[in-house]
């Protein structure tokens, strides 16, 4: 595995161990790409923020 995966790895089992950080985290990436593209992505963008609370086990789901 290279370097990026060896981070990916540790990035997910940090957000594991704090899922209500992640989830803050999570939330504010989504909404500043949606405030930078005007919400033109805004179904990929909560695609892809389900799919990365999903991957450490968040219970919520941002709205």
């Amino acid at each position: 595995m290279g370097k990026l995966g060896e981070m990916a790895n540790k990035a997910k089992q940090m957000a594991k161990g704090h899922p209500d950080q992640a989830d803050k985290g999570v939330e504010g990436a989504e909404r500043a790409i949606d405030e930078r593209t005007g919400n033109k992505y805004d179904a990929q963008t909560d695609k892809a923020a389900d799919a990365a609370r999903r991957s450490y086990g968040s219970g919520t789901d941002g709205h």
